[in-house]
């Protein structure tokens, strides 16, 4: 059995689901009520394999929200995750994808110091991050968008807003090493990472993101969207080709210009409904048969009986686990959401 753990947008969304799914008494809580509140199982998922294999699943709402973060409560944050690893254990999920800020809590926090939860010791064997699948689906929506777009790959900048976090730096190895993209421009707020990205690269330019984004033909924006930060649509090429890789996906309220196309990165479709209830709260645009590619890797790694944490620790994926992803995601029916 799979697991996702996964989180709401927000506390006003959260307050809005919890009634869908049948939480009434969580419907008009405040923050502090949510920093309490404990993990559930809120959704059983059936899934059918382009081959006909058939698995199933739990959906483990954290209940973490993004507020706890902007408003300093890290122990709060920090307990919901934990809590939710523990949830899913105890409730025999072999395989579990930590999805949105669940994986960056974990990390950012060194969670793996904690290996004891009440009476569960935390097997992280159990565990993924997902960012292995996500950072192949977003390389594939790069090559394959580009081209729809008209966009020579060899002609043109792309540049890599977060390129130094996991899913960042696996993006920019594949597009040096799988692609003949011309030029890599390296975005990221710390410098020795960045600088040591370059070195192991032997290319790519460092540069801020004010400089960045006007010369870029392609933005892949793997960063968490830092308060104040505006993008100038005006300023962008024409074409570009926006990927928008972040949690939630809020780029393309933000830019709307002719010539700027802005794709969800990082989200797959699969070829057969998904018997779910989940993403239709989080407002996927056709719910049944789309995802998020971290979620999708739990999915494949329970196809394949590959109980192991494929995707753990920063900087660890390599191009060899992408492509072994990759064959997988395709052989169990999943492709990249492309620009419609």
């Amino acid at each position: 059995m799979f697991g996702l753990i996964g989180h709401l947008t927000s506390l006003e969304h959260a307050q809005l689901v919890a009634r869908d799914l049948g939480y009434p008494e969580y419907a008009d809580q405040g923050l502090d009520f949510w920093c309490s509140a404990p993990p559930q199982i809120v959704d059983t998922i059936k899934v059918t394999s382009a081959t006909g294999q058939q698995i199933e699943g739990r959906y483990v709402e954290s209940c973490f929200l993004p507020e706890m973060l902007a408003t300093r409560r890290i122990k709060a944050a920090t307990r919901k995750i934990i809590n939710a690893m523990a949830h899913a254990q105890k409730h025999g999920i072999n395989i579990t994808a930590l999805g949105g800020f669940s994986s960056i809590i974990f990390e950012n926090f060194n969670l793996q110091q904690i290996s004891q939860v009440r009476n569960v010791k935390l097997e992280f064997e159990r565990f993924t991050t997902g960012n292995t699948h996500t950072a192949y689906i977003i390389c594939r929506q790069v090559e394959q968008a580009a081209r729809q777009l008209g966009i020579d790959l060899s002609k043109a900048t792309v540049a890599v807003c977060g390129a130094t976090g996991d899913i960042g730096s696996a993006v920019c190895r594949w597009l040096d090493a799988r692609t003949d993209a011309a030029e890599l421009l390296l975005i990221a707020r710390n410098q020795e990472r960045l600088q040591a990205l370059q070195e192991e690269l032997g290319r790519g330019k460092i540069l801020s993101l004010e400089e960045a984004l006007p010369q870029a033909d392609i933005i892949v924006w793997v960063a968490s969207m830092p308060k104040g930060v505006e993008i100038d649509p005006t300023t962008l090429k024409q074409p570009c080709l926006l990927i928008d890789g972040g949690y939630p996906k809020n780029l393309g309220t933000k830019i709307q210009h002719p010539g700027v196309y802005v794709l969800n990165g990082g989200i797959v479709e699969h070829s057969l409904d998904i018997d779910w209830r989940i993403m239709r709260i989080v407002n996927m645009d056709v719910p049944a048969r789309q995802l998020f590619a971290c979620f999708a890797e739990s999915m494949l790694l329970e196809f394949e009986k590959l109980h192991t944490n494929f995707s753990w620790g920063r900087n660890q994926i390599t191009l060899e686990k992408m492509d072994l992803i990759g064959q997988v995601s395709v052989k169990h029916g999943f492709r990249p959401l492309l620009p419609a």
